[in-house]
């Protein structure tokens, strides 16, 4: 199992702080102090890492521009780290790529909450080879590679999460907070509304021309896939 996680960040009292903390709960601890070191680091060390803990503004490269890199061919889970507390900025974080985002200040409770989400998502992962398929969308749980007719569809962890929780339950319905407890789990401190923008990503990355979305919205209740989809095991 992995258990490393990797902290960006250039205020050292803050990076000694989490590395002490996230150590005691007997996590694997690197640190980089700015954007190029991140990156080396996380070239050395990805096979090894949980997550990373990701300061927006870095010397060398931003936040931002790591997150981007990562992104290119790595959908290893990111927390965005920042005092920028603006709703455009949360936007643009997960826009880019981040699972999820927290606010300097910040109790470490709070933290170690978010973690443990991404954690136990990574324990719950499918082992076995699983095919699921809607219509033109395809998604492999053995390859975590997500097809819209045969072209690759890159999504985040949550994005990939939330697209196969839907293919799994066909013609179900599930409100906001049916999918803020299976998706991002109990222990996830954010806004309900986090689910409304996530939909959004994913019907934007699978739409297909002249197709109504994939995931429907049932009106006053929540989201539902559009309709059956056939499911392969081997």
């Amino acid at each position: 199992m992995k258990n490393t996680i990797l902290i960006v960040e250039d205020e050292e009292s803050l990076s000694g702080y989490l590395t002490k903390e996230l150590q005691f709960e007997d996590f694997n601890v690197l640190v980089a102090s700015d954007g190029l070191a991140a990156m080396e680091t996380y070239q050395e060390h990805q096979n090894e890492l949980l997550l990373i803990l990701l300061d927006w503004m870095l010397p060398k490269l931003d936040g931002m521009e790591v997150l981007r890199r990562i992104r290119k061919h790595d959908q290893l889970p990111v927390i965005i780290m920042t005092a920028r507390d603006y709703i455009g900025d949360k936007v643009a974080g997960l826009d880019n790529g981040a699972d999820d985002y927290i606010t300097k200040p910040f109790e470490i409770e709070e933290l170690l909450a978010r973690i443990r989400v991404i954690q136990r998502r990574a324990d719950n992962q499918i082992d076995v080879n699983q095919v699921y398929q809607a219509d033109d969308v395809q998604l492999d749980t053995k390859a975590h590679r997500v097809t819209n007719a045969d072209e690759e569809v890159i999504l985040t962890h949550r994005e990939y999460d939330l697209l196969q929780f839907f293919l799994a339950h066909p013609d179900e319905v599930f409100t906001r907070d049916d999918l803020l407890d299976q998706v991002w789990g109990a222990d996830f401190l954010g806004q309900q509304n986090v689910v409304d923008v996530y939909v959004g990503y994913l019907r934007s990355k699978l739409a297909t021309p002249d197709a109504a979305p994939l995931i429907k919205t049932v009106r006053g209740v929540g989201y539902k896939l559009r309709e059956p989809m056939s499911n392969v095991q081997e």
